[in-house]
């Protein structure tokens, strides 16, 4: 039972010196108190709105908050931290103490309820609490509570992301309690779960390819062969042959017709190809034949044109005499 004493003791100290410390402090606005036992002595980190108000001139109200800690509450060689809050408005404890003191200098409790949670999340906290409870209209106790964000009432978020702070505020009829909780802003719930992407996989470098045989290379060798003696053979197929020259057809001999002299003979007669109009006469086929100047001048010559054949005149119509009256025959011999 000594351990469990011990531990009881020392938590009750440590109690009764946060609430002193909430009182000598109370102007610069406490906003927690930290308590480390080291090898050198005791470490008390005071977490405060305005350090400067807690340090003093020279220093003098932290020596007298540190003499007063070595003689009534009796921590060895105590050595005391001050630290200023980054966010006030993330701190319950200066939040609650804000709030009280609120409703003591006559504050409706609803709009002081609504404006300090108001506070509290445009500030980027997941969320907060605020219970007021007490005699707030009449002679009964009643507790009136304002919420906004999410929250959480136990378990290990409770114990590790709910940061709680608590005054009082005494009025005409009596004492009114205030309780202050927020949920921290940088806050991991058990059911947020990230999915991160595996990492890529490292390719295999490649192996370096295994020198070949010397079988292998002379089957290599044998196959280059073969491909150059295929290549060979088809340019050799591929090379235009000398042009022949056209063999001269043996003139047939005429046979001739019946009752004709035996010592006369009937040429051959030779198709002549039309001409197609406009178009020059033809160069010899033959690469031996000579060209003549005369075929020159007729392949260059422009076309003369053709005169046109008169057309027939058409008979002329024989104009029969015209026919006289009688009477005017008469008239003139007369």
């Amino acid at each position: 039972m000594a351990n469990e004493r011990k531990f009881v003791t020392e938590n009750i100290r440590r109690v009764l010196l946060k609430e002193y410390m909430m009182k000598k402090v109370g102007r610069a606005g406490f906003g927690g108190l930290d308590v480390q036992r080291t090898p050198m002595g005791t470490r008390v980190t005071l977490i405060t709105e305005r350090p400067g108000l807690v340090i003093g001139r020279r220093g003098e109200a932290i020596k007298s908050l540190t003499k007063a800690i070595e003689d009534d509450f009796s921590f060895n060689n105590p050595q005391i931290e001050v630290q200023e809050v980054e966010n006030p408005n993330l701190n319950a404890q200066i939040m609650a103490e804000k709030l009280a003191n609120a409703l003591e200098r006559g504050w409706h409790f609803r709009r002081a309820g609504h404006s300090t949670v108001r506070r509290i999340m445009d500030s980027g906290a997941r969320g907060c609490q605020v219970i007021i409870a007490g005699k707030l209209t009449g002679q009964r106790h009643r507790t009136e509570k304002f919420k906004e964000g999410h929250i959480k009432y136990c378990g290990q978020a409770k114990l590790k992301y709910m940061q709680q702070g608590f005054a009082p505020a005494k009025l005409k009829p009596g004492i009114i309690g205030v309780t202050v909780q927020i949920m921290d802003p940088r806050a991991k719930l058990p059911d947020e779960v990230e999915i991160i992407p595996p990492p890529p996989v490292p390719e295999a470098p490649e192996a370096a390819p295994a020198a070949p045989t010397p079988e292998e290379k002379a089957v290599e060798q044998k196959a280059a062969e073969a491909v150059e003696e295929l290549k060979r053979a088809a340019q050799a197929e591929a090379a235009p042959s000398k042009p022949k020259r056209p063999r001269k057809k043996k003139e047939a001999e005429a046979v001739p017709p019946e009752g004709a002299p035996a010592g006369e003979e009937k040429k051959p007669v030779r198709k002549r190809k039309k001409k197609e109009e406009g178009a020059p006469p033809a160069a010899p086929s033959t690469p031996g034949e000579a060209i003549t100047p005369a075929a020159v001048q007729a392949i260059t010559a422009p076309e003369q044109p053709q005169p046109l054949a008169e057309s027939p005149k058409p008979p002329e119509e024989k104009k029969e005499p015209e026919k006289k009256p009688e009477g005017a025959e008469e008239k003139k011999e007369g």
